[in-house]
């Protein structure tokens, strides 16, 4: 453990420090278990989908790991790694294996009006309150803490009510660790649930929708979507505060970063983040700093 509350993660090389470790990259219960052992019995692993996405909700996914929880089903990796039938025939095994899982969604309403961290931490409190248990901790992946409301802090927070009246969550004590997808199955059976269920809202909108092609591309950057944004707009299921390609909006050009690179507008975002492209065509955010170190 760091000293923030993250978790160090060893890579190849033998690089790293004291605290957990996860040298693999098949994801196991090593670091649950290093958890659990020092008096968390409940270990919730959480991860979110969507959250690059142009049009859809963002979703969060929790899967809950108690000390009697065997390996978890054999083939569990991080979500992006599977195809789409893999994920699916996984979800019933999931399901089966962990002692509670959930579910959490924030609609592109609310990610315009509130900010995508807003957002993710709506999506995430839903499926935390949706749980029928209470984890002890919550495993993050990443390396930063957007569950965890600053506004909310000690017992009289647990008396307010989040944004449209949704139902308080119980504070739950948050550790981040970076490539948790990769190395914990609680977070990566996470991402599973997430990018399944997430998937088949797509489907369906695709079908109300039709057009945009979200049944292939679930509302990610696809040439396909590009090309209908600029002949037929957005829809009310896009997130329109962001600079949707083809589609006129606010000016937000001459943002410079610290080292004084500009950068397209087209790539920023409404919170001042950048989206770059990953694998897979789908869109992250980082900061314009994270752009430039890298």
């Amino acid at each position: 453990m760091m000293h923030d509350g993250s978790v160090r993660t060893e890579h190849e090389g033998g690089h790293g420090g004291s605290g957990l470790r996860a040298t693999s990259h098949r994801p196991s219960l090593r670091v649950e278990r290093e958890l659990q052992r020092a008096g968390h019995r409940l270990v919730a692993g959480m991860d979110e989908v969507g959250r690059g996405a142009l049009a859809g909700p963002v979703s969060v996914g929790l899967v809950v790991i108690d000390e009697v929880c065997r390996s978890a089903p054999a083939g569990v990796k991080d979500s992006k790694l599977l195809s789409h039938q893999v994920r699916e025939r996984l979800v019933p095994k999931i399901q089966r294996w962990a002692s509670a899982y959930a579910v959490g969604h924030a609609s592109p309403a609310e990610i315009d009006r509130h900010g995508i961290m807003v957002a993710l931490r709506l999506a995430g409190t839903r499926a935390l309150a949706a749980l029928s248990v209470i984890p002890d901790l919550i495993l993050l992946d990443g390396n930063y803490d957007w569950l965890t409301d600053p506004g909310r802090v000690g017992l009289l927070g647990l008396l307010e009510a989040g944004p449209g009246g949704d139902p308080v969550a119980p504070c739950v004590p948050v550790r981040t660790m970076v490539k948790a997808d990769l190395y914990c199955s609680s977070v990566a059976a996470a991402s599973v649930l997430a990018k399944v269920e997430r998937d088949a809202m797509m489907v369906a909108l695709a079908a109300e929708v039709p057009g945009y092609a979200w049944e292939l591309n679930k509302g990610y950057s696809a040439p396909e979507h590009f090309a209908a944004l600029e002949s037929r707009g957005p829809t009310v299921h896009h997130r329109r505060s962001w600079r949707l390609p083809g589609v006129a909006g606010p000016a937000v050009s001459g943002r410079l970063s610290p080292a004084g690179l500009t950068v397209p507008e087209d790539l920023v975002m409404h919170d001042g983040a950048v989206r770059t492209e990953r694998g897979g065509g789908q869109w992250v955010n980082q900061s314009i700093s994270e752009v430039v170190n890298e």
